[in-house]
């Protein structure tokens, strides 16, 4: 790609262009806790960490785009939506779904609107699901009650708790993603040297986030709010973007100095500056780390996770130039500590002689004891969806005000989807402008055809039914979204980031992920495509004084490959005269309405999920279309997912005016109106002329 940057960052110079190898940075990460408690803070310190992550690839690498997503319980937007009455609503803990809903958004959107990054993609889940099992006699509710041994007990007690579960994203998801790169000659990091100087670039410390990552790693509600609100971050996009500029102008250099670097985020200046000299060791002067708080001790200057910072290892002979870029970014720079050599972390106040901490790294990062989980299989039915084609109209009127299938233009309104000026696709589409683009595409630089697409999946619903069809759908929806991207090398240019929310330690749930990440590692491996990244949080569990309620186990995959020529997306729009329009069920299962929008509308979950029956088939079909769509044979395509076939097709007449299609559906082999239209069997729509037959 060609960099458009100037000569020198530390003075006023010529911009030049030149010619480097790069790589693709790809980063997802929750903020699930302080969206639940603080949404607009716990939403904007998520965007903001994993902007940081990306700054902190190999010697240093820059963003390009952000993506988002968000889960709630109901948001009970009206009053007449019979589904969202099914289980009571709960006295929240700290707000409501709508709130959070509306002020996470408002939180990820004005982050990267300050620090400039546009949001190109995300998604929207609302669900929650109370059990309808008739209660035995309650003397079966305590675990006192019975002898340990008597299996029949047992088994009753476990059907009076289950009809009681409750299922909802009370603590809700917030997932922050985002793409960007790096040059292929900067990708890994050097081992730092005894002498060299740690340097902190950012704000200073405050008594915000105090044990954010210990406390994000509970069940909420289970501490007093006082210590829950004490650990939300506070976000400072400015500062962060001040940080930013002076990496980049380091990384822009023809000679790069930066040795390592490495985000502040979780855990402070004790996770991030104990990480940068975790081969080597390293003194911290704690007098020269910057305090906003004179009444902070010791430890809390340490272990607070105030934003925005990043911290850094430098030679000695390069600190100069990386003051004078920071200077000229109005970016606050410290010199803290330098590396000794020694294998000892040692935080030490000259002044007092305090030391809050000195180990030996080995302490910190040796081994760690093998962890023995044991749980139980749970086998959970869940009853079908009764319906009638008669009220066909109606289901379809309530399935399209689910916030999953809604319009999402209350989300990408309020958001830059433009900034930076190399947005080659993001989710507005066709004459009207709607929201309805799953896959975004950014390019490289301001004059090349190549490009990054990127794209999200979930199928948590699904997954409660049959957590390794959840898992194959989940990959399946990522890429039925990003195969709209023409990429490089088809499927093998993709590369999967896999988060993880699931609430451990409830009886069954640790088996079920088990089962989850198998399908995942299989199915991947079968085609192809790797999953290097990705990050979990197993404590998705809110606690009420009347009992708990408990988010779905969930795996959400972002995907990002290299688009070789970003002028040959297709949108997800019918194009008048463009051709016939075709349907591929690459499930090649058959229609099965259970964990589907459908079902929600209908307050069911399903006793059958659809899943991947054919891995090889499902690739041979992406690779097909990646040909068709380089040779310029698809004008328009849409993925099949939330809301079912009908969705998709409405969808892709809606962002153009006086559209309509006519379609006939009688040999897609299936009976049943209903489940043919409604079920979320993964697949694609495409319109093509005959020579694609």
């Amino acid at each position: 790609m060609v960099q458009f940057a100037p000569k020198s960052a530390d003075k006023p110079d010529f911009y030049r262009e030149t010619e480097f190898e790069s790589v693709i940075s790809l980063k997802a990460e929750t903020h699930n806790f302080p969206t639940t408690v603080e949404p607009f803070n716990g939403a904007a310190t998520g965007s903001g960490g994993e902007i940081r992550d990306r700054l902190a690839g190999g010697k240093g690498s820059l963003p390009l785009a952000g993506t988002a997503v968000y889960m709630t319980a109901y948001s009970r937007l009206q009053k007449d939506r019979p589904w969202e009455k099914a289980m009571p609503e709960r006295d929240w803990l700290y707000q409501t779904p709508m709130d959070i809903l509306i002020k996470a958004s408002n939180g990820a959107s004005d982050f990267g609107n300050k620090f400039g990054q546009p949001l190109i993609a995300g998604s929207v889940l609302t669900f929650e699901y109370q059990s309808t099992t008739a209660i035995p006699d309650a003397g079966y509710n305590t675990i006192e009650d019975g002898p340990d041994d008597a299996m029949e007990f047992l088994q009753a007690k476990r059907t009076w708790h289950d009809s009681r579960r409750r299922l909802g994203y009370d603590k809700v998801i917030m997932q922050a993603g985002g793409i960007g790169y790096g040059k292929a000659e900067q990708a890994l990091k050097d081992i730092p040297k005894t002498g060299d100087k740690i340097i902190i670039l950012g704000g200073d410390n405050y008594r915000i986030g105090m044990g954010g990552a210990a406390v994000s790693s509970a069940d909420t509600g289970e501490f007093d709010s006082k210590i829950e609100l004490n650990a939300v971050q506070r976000s400072n996009p400015e500062m962060q973007k001040r940080a930013a500029n002076a990496i980049r102008g380091m990384v822009e250099n023809d000679d790069n100095p930066i040795v390592s670097i490495h985000d502040h985020g979780a855990g402070g200046h004790l996770n991030c500056l104990s990480e940068l000299v975790e081969e080597t060791g390293g003194y911290i002067d704690l007098d020269k780390l910057p305090v906003g708080d004179p009444t902070l001790s010791a430890k809390e200057i340490i272990g607070n996770e105030s934003q925005e910072r990043m911290g850094l290892v430098i030679g000695q002979k390069h600190i100069d130039l990386l003051k004078r870029i920071a200077e000229r970014e109005r970016s606050p720079l410290y010199e803290v500590g330098e590396v000794t050599g020694d294998d000892r972390f040692t935080f030490e106040s000259k002044s007092s002689g305090e030391k809050p901490m000195d180990v030996n790294l080995s302490d910190i990062f040796g081994s760690s004891p093998k962890t023995v989980m044991t749980d139980v299989t749970v086998q959970r039915t869940y009853p079908d969806a009764n319906y009638s084609l008669e009220f066909f109209h109606d289901y379809l009127e309530q399935v399209l005000q689910l916030e999953a299938v809604a319009c999402k233009d209350w989300l990408t309104n309020k958001v830059d989807r433009c900034v930076g000026g190399r947005v080659a696709k993001q989710q507005c589409a066709g004459p009207l402008q709607l929201p309805l683009n799953n896959c975004a595409v950014m390019a490289l630089d301001f004059k090349g055809k190549e490009g990054i697409a990127t794209s999200i999946g979930h199928s948590p619903i699904s997954g409660l039914i049959d957590p390794a069809a959840g898992s194959k759908n989940s990959i399946a929806e990522a890429l039925t979204n990003i195969i709209w991207a023409p990429l490089k090398d088809g499927l093998k240019s993709i590369s999967l980031s896999a988060n993880w929310m699931w609430p451990c330690k409830n009886e069954g749930e640790d088996a079920r992920l088990y089962e989850a990440v198998q399908a995942i590692s299989a199915f991947a491996i079968a085609l192809g495509i790797n999953i290097p990244t990705g990050k979990d949080s197993l404590s998705m569990k809110q606690k009420y004084p009347d009992g708990d309620v408990i988010s779905p186990g969930t795996v959400i995959i972002s995907a990002a490959g290299n688009c070789d020529d970003i002028t040959k997306v297709v949108e997800h729009v019918l194009q008048k005269e463009g051709g016939a329009i075709y349907y591929i069920n690459l499930s090649k299962d058959s229609y099965k309405l259970g964990g589907s929008s459908f079902g929600q509308i209908r307050n069911a979950i399903g006793s059958e999920a659809p899943t991947i029956l054919d891995d090889a088939y499902f690739k041979a079909v992406f690779n097909s279309i990646q040909t068709l769509i380089k040779d310029g044979q698809i004008v328009a395509g849409h993925d099949v997912a939330s809301g079912g076939l009908i969705t998709t097709l409405l969808e892709m007449c809606f962002a153009d005016s006086q559209l309509g299609a006519n379609l006939d559906v009688s040999d897609l082999g299936e009976s049943d109106t209903i489940k043919l239209l409604f079920s979320e069997n993964a697949g694609i729509v495409f319109q093509a002329g005959a020579v694609v037959e």
